[in-house]
């Protein structure tokens, strides 16, 4: 018989995973398959598939997890999450960690960043994207001011991009939703 792995975990790391299981993770689930990294549109730009992540987690590795790129690069598909013969949420997880990593400030890619808090940002002012205003958000924050900016005539000509915002009915709906969840923070 193989020697059982001793899995060390931090203080700090029971909450995690005591957040991950109450939002259906089920790390623990996970028999290392492979469908998960196989369907992943994204896999390809990632330094680790979400089944090394999950992996790490098991292995309790949570900082080593934090630090990847791949938890930025994950397109929040769920494609991974509809794969999975065991129900372990790696979407889920990818969300999660962003979301500590966020907190911890271990943010490897930070434009992704930049880019999500932006996004979401537009959403909750408007219930919908204003274009043009998260492309100068963007730019602005990731300071890169005049970063596709001979795009701009040309997108407004033609209609792909409104100089003002539009507003959607029901904004106060969606506004309470982020209250809830707190405004979308740490993402």
């Amino acid at each position: 018989m193989g020697e059982a792995i001793e899995i060390r975990r931090k203080p700090g790391d029971e909450a995690l995973l005591a957040e991950l299981k109450e939002q259906g993770v089920s790390i623990l689930s996970c028999y290392q398959c492979g469908k998960c990294t196989a369907g992943c549109p994204v896999a390809f730009a990632m330094d680790y598939g979400p089944r090394t992540i999950v992996r790490f987690m098991q292995l309790g590795m949570i900082e080593e997890a934090l630090k990847t790129h791949s938890i930025w690069i994950c397109a929040a598909c769920e494609t991974c999450s509809a794969r999975c013969p065991r129900g372990v949420e790696p979407a889920k997880l990818m969300d999660a960690l962003r979301v500590e990593a966020g907190k911890k400030g271990q943010l490897t890619e930070k434009n992704i960043k930049i880019f999500n808090d932006s996004f979401l940002q537009m959403v909750k002012l408007f219930g919908r994207v204003h274009e043009l205003g998260l492309i100068m958000a963007f730019n602005l924050k990731s300071l890169q001011p005049f970063k596709d900016a001979a795009m701009g005539p040309t997108a407004l000509g033609k209609g792909k991009m409104h100089l003002m915002p539009h507003k959607i009915k029901g904004l106060g709906t969606l506004r309470r939703v982020f209250d809830k969840t707190k405004g979308g923070e740490g993402h």
